[in-house]
């Protein structure tokens, strides 16, 4: 199975996103049945999910995954919706600040992920790692990079499947921070998500066999 994974450059005056740091040390494994290509996204409202999906076309993957950074939550959370709304709270890095623009004109209200969000949950609770089903992925770059890919490949009516994935931010992120808010070390999020390509690629092998 080839899988592009991408993470996110560093946002809002920090110097460290845990998403970009995860795909980096993916990139360094071997992950049994898997390709790997890795890519980290500019957090910036055009140049982002062009970067994905020219990647996306020039490459081919059979799987797309992408990762994102949400301070605050304490677990690795499951993306199962992305919607057509640009709301930022702050600019992304090219100084964009949007407010309640449609990410597609005349686009769908929302797309649901179509990758095997339940399984992934419970891969992650089984192997000790914390993890939740979100159904709001916000209204900043990730849910947009969520929400461009599903809607390229509905567009274009392919069957890739997608889906996206936010972490928790690292300790480094957050020492300091009054109040203390919740962190992940980096070697649980990437044990995390190797059990969620894992999950992935045993569900996409058995969907190829059913289909064959």
């Amino acid at each position: 199975m080839k899988l592009l994974i991408t993470g996110f450059e560093p946002f809002a005056n920090s110097q460290i996103n845990p998403s970009e740091e995860v795909v980096h040390a993916l990139a360094e494994k071997e992950i049994e049945g898997v390709e790997l290509l890795t890519l980290i996204l500019p957090v910036e409202r055009f140049a982002g999910p062009d970067t994905l999906i020219r990647t996306y076309i020039s490459a081919q993957p059979d799987v797309v995954l992408s990762l994102g950074e949400a301070g605050g939550v304490t677990a690795v959370t499951i993306e199962r919706v992305a919607i057509n709304l640009l709301d930022f709270s702050i600019s992304d890095n090219g100084g964009h600040l949007v407010t309640d623009k449609p990410i597609v004109a005349d686009g769908p209200s929302a797309y649901f992920a179509t990758l095997p969000t339940r399984q992934m949950v419970n891969t992650l609770t089984e192997v000790g790692i914390p993890a939740q089903l979100s159904y709001s992925a916000g209204t900043f770059l990730c849910n947009q990079v969520m929400y461009e890919m599903l809607h390229y490949v509905h567009k274009h009516q392919m069957k890739t499947p997608a889906g996206f994935v936010h972490l928790p931010q690292l300790p480094q992120q957050t020492a300091g921070k009054r109040p203390p808010l919740p962190s992940m070390s980096l070697d649980v999020m990437v044990a995390g998500v190797t059990a969620v390509i894992h999950t992935i690629t045993q569900w996409f092998t058995a969907n190829r066999l059913v289909q064959s």
